[in-house]
């Protein structure tokens, strides 16, 4: 019974070892010499920035609006609410829409980027006609090339009043 357990293990992780040695970087060719692959990596000790776009809103939430480490920022969801942590734009998932992007505009100024910079948006609705409806706002925003992402339905956000959420990944070139 053992050694047919030790097989299948060996058969589940063979192809994974194998495959640790035949990945490739993107710059690579795939016609270079094997010994042409091996790349030294260098691991730096980037301690990690935090910005807090509303301070006494994120302490009581218990989160930071964005973290930048090395040349990846990551963004929280941006939602449409005023310095208190209040919503604003009720009901109209335009505006909050409009909202959110000027908060993320001002997160990105704060690590000296741009839109054009995002690699990655994630967008979560509770009312994904509507979203798609105001979705061509994004054109304003997204001027050079529109970046990855999912747009995503969902039953409820933070506050019942919130209707969207968008949260980004950054690139900042060095």
């Amino acid at each position: 019974m053992k050694p047919r357990i030790t097989l299948k293990l060996a058969t589940l992780f063979f192809p994974l070892f194998i495959g640790a040695f035949t990945i490739q970087s993107c710059d690579q060719k795939s016609n270079e010499a094997p010994n042409a692959a091996e790349k030294e990596i260098t691991i730096r000790d980037e301690k990690p920035e935090y910005f807090l776009l509303r301070p006494e809103v994120e302490k009581a939430y218990g989160y930071s609006h964005a973290v930048k480490i090395g040349n990846s920022i990551k963004v929280s969801g941006a939602v449409s609410m005023d310095d208190e942590g209040n919503p604003t734009a009720v009901g109209d998932l335009a505006q909050q829409m409009k909202n959110c992007y000027a908060d993320l505009e001002k997160i990105l100024t704060h690590y000296g980027c741009t839109f054009n910079d995002v690699v990655k948006e994630d967008v979560f609705t509770t009312d994904m006609p509507k979203f798609l409806e105001a979705a061509t706002y994004r054109t304003e925003i997204y001027k050079n090339h529109f970046p990855t992402g999912s747009w995503l339905g969902v039953k409820e956000l933070a506050v019942p009043e919130f209707m969207i959420e968008i949260e980004l990944e950054v690139h900042k070139p060095k």
